[in-house]
């Protein structure tokens, strides 16, 4: 979903974790069961503090996913890299033993042209010679820094070392709000550009696509460019459009909102149908973004459920992909998100497991229900 403030208050809240992080002590995540290890994610709207790290980590989360904003880590093209306000974050999860998977979004200023109404990318860094090269300078520098030989851990020696093994491309790259005008075949052109940089540094790296939003309403608007397509037709198109893109990356990933979680599977078939006609079925699915608000149902919003409703849907859908877990391949499932927090999207504000305080609302109590086995 929408999230056009993230990246400022991942950086205001990172500093403050940074500073006590050495001190947190060690804890190995709980045992997934049959299901696959680090199965049970969140998605936080802000930066965690090592000590809400420690909470998400006592109630069975494994995995956290967070954005690496490339125009933040670098703000001019060509310039200097500034991980400060990644560090806190990854250093704060590996004193849990958290995983990180971090998507990798953006440009810096005057690099892409943005479309100021969406304040979004007009398109993807892949048009001229300068975009591309910046993009893969950027990710074999992320990879440096965060890889099984990243600086990072060679400067942090008193933090269990765990390095960043899945790298995430993009997010929501067929929805206007993160690409103003979404393209397949020039996604499909960022993929194979990234395979290479991320795999000469590390070899065992995998790439997951960026999650794709299943039914955005916007796909059904025919005048104009698209704004939008769903997410199964945009990754039949990415694989019509871009030969030799099979061997370039590793997994699929996908948002199912939906008013029901009933229509969860659905989506998820549709994207394994797509998957089985290119001969492609191998792949994983990834379930990066999922999620409903506790606020008071509403006309307009097919997404608030009140706090009982949130945790129905919370249950049915983790019901649903655990007991189907196998015939569809599901890698991982992160609930969107940790806490509320406004004007992001059109339920952030009630979409998390907790409150704005960080008071456990009842998903919350569901949640661990299921990642604690």
């Amino acid at each position: 979903m929408r999230q056009n403030a993230v990246h400022s208050r991942f950086a205001m809240r990172a500093l403050s974790a940074a500073l006590v992080v050495a001190v947190v002590a060690l804890a190995a995540a709980p045992s997934a069961g049959a299901l696959p290890s680090r199965f049970w994610g969140v998605v936080p709207q802000s930066a965690p503090s090592v000590e809400r790290f420690q909470v998400l980590e006592r109630g069975g989360v494994d995995s956290i996913r967070v954005p690496i904003f490339w125009g933040v880590v670098q703000q001019a093209p060509g310039g200097p890299f500034d991980w400060s306000s990644v560090d806190a974050t990854v250093a704060a999860a590996a004193t849990t033993g958290i995983e990180v998977l971090p998507f990798l979004y953006g440009a810096p200023s005057g690099l892409v042209p943005v479309d100021r109404t969406l304040n979004a990318p007009r398109y993807l860094p892949v048009r001229t010679a300068a975009q591309r090269s910046g993009w893969q300078t950027f990710l074999r520098e992320v990879v440096l820094r965060y890889g099984p030989t990243g600086s990072f851990w060679a400067q942090n020696p008193a933090l269990p070392k765990r390095p960043i093994r899945v790298w995430q491309l993009w997010n929501e790259q067929n929805f206007k709000y993160f690409v103003a005008r979404p393209n397949p075949g020039e996604y499909g052109k960022l993929v194979k550009l990234s395979y290479g940089p991320i795999r000469a540094v590390d070899r065992g790296a995998q790439i997951v696509l960026g999650g794709m939003f299943a039914r955005p309403i916007e796909a059904l608007i025919k005048r104009g460019p698209p704004q939008a397509y769903f997410a199964a037709d945009f990754l039949e198109e990415m694989y019509r459009r871009t030969p030799g893109l099979k061997g370039r990356f590793h997994g699929v990933a996908l948002h199912p909102y939906t008013g029901r979680y009933q229509r969860v599977g659905i989506y998820v078939e549709e994207m394994r149908h797509v998957l089985e006609a290119n001969r492609d079925g191998a792949k994983g699915m990834w379930l990066t973004e999922l999620g409903w608000s506790s606020k008071r149902p509403s006309a307009g919003n097919s997404f608030a459920k009140g706090p009982r409703g949130q945790v129905a849907q919370l249950k049915g859908a983790f019901r649903l992909l655990r007991s189907n877990q196998r015939e569809w391949r599901v890698q991982r499932v992160y609930w969107f998100s940790v806490e509320d927090a406004r004007n992001f999207c059109n339920f952030c504000d009630g979409s998390g497991l907790f409150t704005e305080a960080f008071a456990p609302k009842p998903s919350w109590r569901a949640y661990v229900g299921f990642a604690r086995g």
